[in-house]
């Protein structure tokens, strides 16, 4: 196992059959710089152009169509003290005749301190003097290239990844990604320091870091759709518009993942799931929205 500490030169924003910048091996240590989701560094320079630029594609040495791309999220470290999120919540996400009224969308900034492990807003806001929110990072972007030659804006998500935004997706949990083409081409970015459900106002709270990821190749693990854990839950994700079609992909997958892996068979893996389950929305505000389907991990059958 080796580490590679890689400092991009180009970033994406589209996930697909590229050149790759890096290769590694089944196993290795990734640590990159990312930029946030306006492209701005961790100098506050602009490096990119928006949406979600990111750093890669990754290539991982022996990874083929058929298999599974592990990604284990160790670290993420803001690298610079500001984010920035919006004023407004998204008109798609209020009754219609709330649109006009709603406010101005301005851009905002966040004081970041990662020495405390919190995030508030950096100017005051009549009502929030209070509001001192815990740190939480995660990746709102990050996924492999699609199949049969396929480029996804960075705005989407699909089978693939992308731009998910599940907030769960952060240091400690695990995710899972079906390989379509060879060396999987992994691409990541578009850091929150924050997050709530939906990302509704259209952003977290944005900024740059330094990521930490291990990828390991999980050969003949033949998925359809993202997976992903953390301590306590497993969670299929579904990637689609409208919003209970992502239901059903998430559905589906937990299914599978149940009967194929836990030996649970259709009957009993639906007892579980119809009494235990709980949906969390990933985002409700770009092209595609995500829906998790998740199970805490003690209410499943030993493997």
């Amino acid at each position: 196992m080796a580490t590679h500490r890689f400092t991009p030169d180009r970033w994406s924003n589209v996930l697909g059959t590229l050149p790759p910048v890096l290769t590694v091996a089944s196993g290795d240590i990734l640590i990159v710089p990312t930029l946030d989701a306006a492209g701005t560094d961790a100098q506050s320079v602009a490096r990119a152009s928006r949406p979600n630029p990111m750093v890669g594609p990754i290539a991982v040495a022996g990874a083929e169509p058929g298999d599974a791309l592990r990604v284990d999220i160790i670290r993420m470290t803001p690298s610079r003290p500001l984010g920035w999120t919006r004023s407004s919540l998204a008109a798609n996400v209020v009754d219609p005749d709330r649109v006009r009224s709603l406010p101005a969308n301005e851009r905002v900034n966040w004081r970041i301190d990662a020495e405390a492990g919190t995030v508030q807003l950096d100017e005051a806001v009549a009502g929030l003097d209070h509001l001192v929110l815990p740190l939480e990072p995660m990746l709102g972007c990050f996924g492999v290239a699609p199949a049969l030659g396929q480029a996804f804006s960075t705005a989407t998500s699909d089978r693939n990844g992308g731009n998910m935004d599940y907030r769960r997706f952060g240091p400690g949990s695990t995710a899972w990604f079906p390989v379509a083409v060879p060396g999987a081409l992994f691409f990541l970015g578009d850091g929150h320091a924050v997050q709530g459900d939906g990302e509704i106002v259209g952003t977290g709270i944005e900024t740059s870091f330094e990521v930490e990821v291990c990828l390991s190749v999980e050969k003949g693990r033949r998925l359809v759709w993202p997976r992903g854990e953390d301590a306590d839950h497993i969670f299929s994700v579904g990637n689609a518009r409208p919003l209970d079609q992502a239901l059903q992909h998430a559905t589906t997958d937990m299914l599978d993942w149940l009967t194929s892996d836990y030996g649970l068979s259709a009957t009993a893996a639906s007892h579980l799931m119809g009494q235990v389950v709980r949906y969390d929305v990933g985002n409700v505000f770009d092209p595609a929205y995500t829906v998790a389907c998740r199970i805490e991990k003690k209410w499943l059958p030993p493997r």
